[in-house]
């Protein structure tokens, strides 16, 4: 393939950045956009000169010549425009999670059988340089066998109440975990065996908002290793950035530690303290640079070289199968085994 041309479905916060990764791929091109939304259709169109706009994903679909497709709808709503991609014969990119179903995994997986389409899920985490450098030290056994980890990864509350419309209909486990749980099977190569989940829910079904404030999750992978997972909603507005992360590995003969805070720049003004990103998606010189873009340019690179992805669909399900055993593990108050 000497030219690939692709639409872009779901133009919200994350849309944008799937917008930005293809237009500055020198074998890319954006070919139709769709959103439900007129005026950021119309806006996003006219800034990245995008010709053929829809607000029904069908019409995109529909455009002669369409290569490839991102998914990058609410959490809730991938499952119907991806199989309708996957049918069409078009090559997928399905933002993360993949379904918050099994049924909704399992039709995917039904039309990926039958039309066996590059696929990908948008984990991005993998080309994250701190979980990558990770990765890289326990498999060259730096750190031992891996015996505990803690990861940290969750947001203030500007997400659910201002960023996302749609918070109510979904949860910070699918929103945030599903990248925790891709990036520790990822580093430790391992599946998970059993789960044991709890949550609070009264600040956000306080405001409105039906969805739970956070989890706590232990994970237990098959080989032994047992990890924590922290994921909330309603960190203050007041931090300096959005996102809290953070990852510790430890082993029997050394820890990992890994605080991405220090990575980004610190902005100090008359009346407030930001962060400005410097590594996740960054503009530098008209192009934008970082590991989110960084994951999109590697599925548009894999159509153009006939390479398979490096996130495929089994991962997506499998994201799916752990966050689902948390809920009814919050549910029910005890231990599930997967």
């Amino acid at each position: 393939m000497d030219r690939l041309r692709c639409g872009v479905i779901g133009l919200g916060t994350f849309g944008e950045t799937h917008l930005q990764a293809y237009s500055d791929h020198p074998g890319a091109e954006v070919a139709a956009i769709c959103d439900v939304n007129e005026q950021r259709l119309e806006e996003a169109g006219e800034r990245y000169g995008v010709e053929q706009r829809f607000t029904d994903y069908r019409g995109l679909l529909a455009v002669d010549g369409l290569d490839a497709v991102s998914v990058v709808t609410p959490d809730f709503a991938h499952t119907d425009i991806v199989v309708d991609a996957i049918t069409g014969g078009k090559a997928v990119l399905c933002e993360k999670p993949l379904a918050t179903t099994l049924e909704d995994c399992d039709r995917i997986g039904e039309a990926l059988r039958a039309n066996p389409v590059p696929f990908m899920v948008d984990f991005h985490n993998r080309w994250n340089p701190g979980v990558s450098r990770i990765k890289e030290a326990v498999e060259a056994g730096d750190l031992g066998r891996v015996e505990m980890i803690y990861h940290r990864l969750s947001d203030t509350i500007f997400v659910p109440t201002k960023m996302l419309s749609w918070a109510g209909r979904s949860t910070v486990l699918w929103f945030l975990c599903s990248h925790c749980l891709d990036a520790l099977r990822w580093i430790l190569d391992d599946e998970v065996a059993r789960v044991y989940t709890v949550c609070g829910a009264r600040v956000l079904k306080a405001m409105g908002i039906d969805t739970p404030d956070y989890y706590f999750s232990v994970v237990e992978f098959r080989g032994g290793t047992k990890a924590v997972i922290e994921n909330c909603w309603i960190l203050p507005e007041s931090r300096p950035s959005v996102v809290d992360a953070t990852l510790e590995v430890v082993g029997e003969k050394g820890t990992f530690y890994f605080n991405p805070s220090p990575e980004r720049l610190l902005k100090l003004t008359e009346d407030r303290i930001s962060t400005v990103d410097s590594y996740a998606c960054v503009p530098v010189h008209g192009r934008t640079v970082g590991f989110c873009v960084d994951s999109i340019r590697h599925f548009a690179d894999c159509l153009l070289k006939g390479r398979k992805p490096l996130v495929g669909f089994e991962d997506g399900r499998e994201a799916t199968r752990v966050i689902l055993a948390m809920e009814q593990s919050a549910r029910e108050g005890c231990p599930v085994d997967l």
